[in-house]
């Protein structure tokens, strides 16, 4: 069975398939498909000899096309328990994203109690949300009620937190994804699920930190709001990944308004099923 995929490898790079087309722009490639390339490169380049990824900080300045694209990538510090390493999205010559990745190499936790979010974030039922393999549209959820689970965005067309469960679809074409790509591609949600209120989105994301205490298990992740805040039209929302195991990491972003075109309810309903 053939599988959606944001990119096919092509000529030493990528080229963004339609899967990749952001709900934004019919010219430009979405945040998700972005933030799991890089996450891609990032791991097969620099996640070897031990070293894990715990942290993934992707800057999207600049509107990726859907034109070749190719990831080069540096090593900043190869330490004997810290590894940095960057990459970039190059399009024609110029660069239009760029990523930078802390690994660190796992030991023993120390003693002592520490204190934990006291309320954690809940996944929809098996029979609500069955495991699988495949990608599956979107769910959401919102306000207190954390069975609101359903696949459409209008549903939840108000001013409650947000939370989403997601398989998605593949980085590049015939590939499956690893836990740290997994993570990458989900955690962008975290600009819908803090950007998004009663009249729809009206902030564009210009980055994600995904931080990650260990890798995700399993085919699903949820993504929950924890914050929203901002002040003449600049933003930021920090989110809490969790899987059917419990929560494992942080996603924050810093946005911008993009009031002038705001993507509303209705349009978020054709969006999530846009990339399946």
């Amino acid at each position: 069975m053939d599988v959606p995929a944001y990119f096919d490898e092509v000529d030493g790079g990528f080229m963004p398939t339609r899967s990749a087309v952001s709900a934004w722009s019919a010219e430009q490639v979405v945040g998700p498909a972005l933030t799991g390339l890089l996450a891609r490169e990032l791991e097969r380049e620099h996640a070897t000899d031990g070293f894990v990824p715990v942290r993934l900080t992707v800057d999207l300045f600049s509107p990726a096309r859907l034109d070749h694209t190719t990831t080069p990538t540096v090593r900043v510090r190869d330490g004997r328990r810290i590894r940095v390493a960057d990459v970039s999205v190059v399009q024609n010559g110029v660069v239009a994203a760029r990523a930078s990745a802390v690994l660190l190499q796992p030991s023993q936790q120390p003693p002592g109690e520490l204190w934990h979010r006291a309320r954690e974030p809940k996944p929809p039922s098996l029979k609500v949300a069955p495991t699988s393999e495949l990608p599956q549209v979107p769910l959401f959820s919102s306000g207190a009620d954390e069975e609101s689970w359903s696949t459409t965005p209008t549903d939840h067309e108000n001013a409650e937190r947000k939370r989403t469960w997601q398989n998605p679809i593949r980085v590049v074409t015939g590939e499956e994804l690893t836990p740290f790509a997994r993570a990458a591609i989900v955690g962008e949600a975290a600009s819908m699920m803090t950007n998004w209120g009663d009249k729809g989105i009206g902030f564009i994301n210009t980055d994600m930190t995904l931080a990650l205490s260990r890798m995700p298990e399993g085919y699903e992740i949820g993504v929950e709001a924890d914050s929203h805040l901002s002040e003449h039209g600049l933003a930021v929302g920090v989110t809490t990944l969790f899987d059917r195991h419990g929560s494992f990491g942080s996603a924050m972003v810093t946005s911008v308004s993009n009031a002038g075109r705001q993507i509303s309810n209705a349009q978020l309903d054709v969006a999530v099923t846009a990339h399946m």
